[in-house]
């Protein structure tokens, strides 16, 4: 080809590379656009956000205060009650004593809980009290459904969960929670004591960006396992980067716990009904299939998204929970979409 004729092609070639090399750094720009919506964002964020990506952290943001009327600055090591997030740590406590060949997932609870003088102790299971079709709505009460016929997300059955825990093990929850934080290097987790609170922040109710605190946590020692667990984003990176990646449960027991065995809808996972394994959501329908759970409540709240396809975790703790329930998980939401349109989501 003349080299004078050879000038025009090589532009358009040019031309082309920077065009598609733009529309990729402008797909990828998701940093810049985290960072501009925390700032701008109504209702406003106060929290912490960390993203990794084969066991590393490729984005971490701090933003807002641990404490609104001493103003002192949240941080990354800045620990949080993570709420119903830590139903799934009970589930894979649960499951390892599944392994062990102490607990059958199969078997009534009254197996392990003889004190129970109520007569649904003899139907309902253990593996029901995990993807919580128990139908149970009060310890004193009839159930609400035939056991394993519908979907009743609740706390409950994951405190009676500690209890077999307990039962088992011989030994108490915390016990058994704070050793495997322990040998996971989570250094900054451990269950809710009043007495050993290091670094937590202040839980808030967020009425119109006025936030008013919450002064008693609704945490006891009998539901530890249903929401008694502190923690940080650094270390629920770890426990996904554990727990994903077959270092905590074998792989039988782990698709146990990913598999679909009901149907629920949740807000900030879409409008239609998606499956549920034992203490964590699969998501199917969204562009890509994700694992995950959240947790609300004492002025804290909680997402925890794993994208199995890239290795890919989202994580997002707020001292802070809208009085508005329509706008609960709100930032988290419009967080994780923006993560859809880029390209860190693409598999490895």
């Amino acid at each position: 080809m003349n080299s004078i004729l050879r000038i025009p092609y090589l532009l358009s070639v040019l031309f082309l590379f920077s065009n598609c090399n733009s529309f990729a750094q402008k797909k990828d720009n998701y940093p810049t656009q985290i960072d501009s919506l925390i700032k701008n964002t109504n209702p406003v964020f106060n929290g912490v956000i960390l993203i990794s990506k084969n066991g590393k952290n490729i984005y971490s943001k701090v933003h807002g205060f641990t404490n609104f009327d001493s103003k002192k600055p949240l941080t990354s090591n800045s620990q949080f009650e993570i709420m119903s997030n830590s139903k799934q740590i009970a589930a894979v406590l649960i499951l390892l004593e599944v392994e062990k060949g102490k607990i059958n997932l199969q078997d009534p609870i009254k197996k392990y809980l003889p004190e129970l003088t109520q007569t649904w102790a003899d139907s309902v299971t253990v593996h029901q009290l995990l993807n919580h079709t128990h139908g149970i709505v009060d310890i004193n009460k009839p159930l609400e459904f035939k056991p394993g016929t519908n979907f009743h997300y609740g706390n409950l059955n994951y405190s009676l969960l500690g209890k077999i825990l307990e039962h088992t093990s011989k030994k108490s929850y915390s016990e058994i929670a704070n050793a495997l934080f322990k040998k996971l290097e989570m250094k900054n987790t451990f269950t809710y004591n009043k007495n050993k609170i290091q670094n937590l922040t202040t839980g808030y109710i967020n009425n119109k960006n006025t936030f008013e605190p919450v002064k008693e946590s609704l945490i006891s020692n009998e539901n530890l396992g249903a929401d008694g667990i502190i923690s940080t984003v650094n270390d629920l990176a770890i426990w996904n980067n554990n727990l994903h990646k077959g270092k905590i449960l074998k792989p039988e027991t782990y698709q146990l716990m990913i598999k679909a065995t009901v149907l629920s809808q949740h807000n900030l996972f879409g409008k239609e009904k998606e499956p549920y394994g034992y203490g964590i959501r699969i998501i199917e329908k969204e562009p890509l299939k994700y694992l995950g759970h959240t947790g609300l409540g004492d002025g804290f709240s909680s997402v925890n998204l794993y994208f199995p396809e890239s290795d890919v975790s989202l994580i997002v703790l707020e001292n802070q929970m809208n009085e508005n329930s329509d706008l609960f998980y709100i930032n988290e939401f419009k967080i994780k979409n923006i993560l859809f349109k880029s390209n860190l989501l693409n598999p490895k």
